[in-house]
């Protein structure tokens, strides 16, 4: 008889890394291959963050840090905040992470009991539904469209409730679209109202294109914040981010960061305090993506994607492609196989509607995404 095996597993994969695994394996076949799939950007870390983890390789010990993280990197944290936002967020509150990921593991955990019910938001980021099943949390999907720009509304949730808590992203991944003040400050009160635990994931905020970001710390004391320094700090495989928690969840987070993962790496660690002395290269960055958003925009339609949500921030466009597929994932396959550009389907984001949908992520450096459109232009 097989011996049992956790149910915890059982849970859909994260689809965007079954195409990277394609694309990848593409690349090992000595085949061109153009990543619009990946939500990475093209560059590698700031050249201070590597020369500050270069030097503390060669002189540190490198052990463990409390399980909060290096008081030093959580000072820099706080004044972020308040040089960004002008919003004071002490020091006490901040928590040092392995990856934003991490902060939602450690959030739902300290956070959710088995059999409660949380708003994900619908196209959203597939893990965060994933992990809350695999907790034993009740996902529940808010569907959202291009009538609300793809975000919710006070009006949306109050047609799910009783809920428990709800996770909102401004900028949002896949669509790109970013919550208006007024508005995030709705979302806040009728959580407030209703006594919803607000978990908002900022890891997007810096790269915005014309708006800017307001940090739900500012509006909600009982929400949690969760950011990470992959995507504006460009470094996805340091694995570090950070969270603002509300004071009454501090003690449980700290004890759930100890036991599970006794503190973020500490040589990604010295990288992310190092990372906040290069906002000069990390705006060039910036540039770059608007700059490969503006030529998307333009020339997309040429090649059949011309039904995008308003890409207000982050770095990616959601299409609608309904006009071609009602098989978003076979549609991108083809794609991949046929030009060698990588897209994302959008069942990932939305098991509802995502299959006449794609993500198209333009954080890649402008020379591959130049060629991507060249190449999709072969298929038009």
């Amino acid at each position: 008889m097989a011996l049992k095996a956790s149910n915890r597993g059982c849970i859909p994969s994260f689809i965007v890394m079954d195409v990277l695994k394609a694309a990848n394996q593409k690349m090992l076949d000595g085949e061109a291959v153009y990543h619009l799939e990946i939500g990475q950007p093209g560059s590698g870390a700031p050249r201070g963050v590597v020369e500050a983890v270069g030097r503390a390789l060669s002189s540190e010990k490198l052990g463990y840090t409390d399980a909060f993280g290096l008081s030093s990197l959580r000072v820099a944290i706080s004044k972020h905040y308040y040089d960004y936002y002008k919003f004071d967020v002490p020091v006490e509150r901040i928590a040092v992470t392995t990856g934003s990921s991490a902060g939602f593991v450690l959030s739902f955990l300290a956070a959710f009991d088995a059999g409660d019910r949380v708003g994900v938001i619908s196209p959203g980021y597939p893990c965060y539904r994933h992990i809350l099943q695999a907790f034993g949390i009740t996902p529940v999907i808010i569907q959202t469209d291009s009538t609300c720009r793809f975000q919710p509304t006070p009006g949306l949730l109050d047609k799910v409730l009783p809920l428990d808590g709800l996770i909102i992203a401004s900028p949002s991944n896949p669509s790109g679209t970013m919550l208006l003040p007024e508005e995030l400050s709705a979302l806040s009160d009728f959580c407030a109202v209703e006594n919803i635990r607000l978990i908002s994931d900022e890891i997007y905020h810096g790269i915005s294109h014309g708006r800017q970001e307001v940090t739900v710390a500012s509006l909600n004391s009982d929400a949690i914040v969760i950011n990470s320094f992959s995507k504006y700090f460009s470094m996805t495989g340091w694995r570090i981010g950070w969270m603002v928690l509300p004071p009454e969840l501090s003690q449980s987070v700290e004890r759930l960061q100890q036991n599970l993962f006794i503190c973020a790496p500490v040589a990604s660690q010295v990288a992310a305090l190092a990372a906040f002395n290069c906002h000069d290269e990390l705006e060039k960055l910036v540039a770059q993506y608007r700059r490969n958003r503006d030529f998307l925009i333009k020339n997309l339609p040429d090649v059949g994607f011309d039904k995008c949500a308003p890409a207000d921030g982050a770095f990616y466009i959601y299409a609608d492609v309904s006009a071609q597929t009602d098989n978003s994932e076979k549609f991108c396959q083809d794609i991949l196989n046929a030009t060698g550009v990588a897209l994302t389907p959008g069942c990932d984001f939305d098991p509802n509607y995502g299959k006449t949908s794609v993500r198209i992520s333009y954080a890649e450096a402008p020379n591959v995404i130049e060629q991507a459109i060249a190449q999709l232009r072969r298929l038009s």
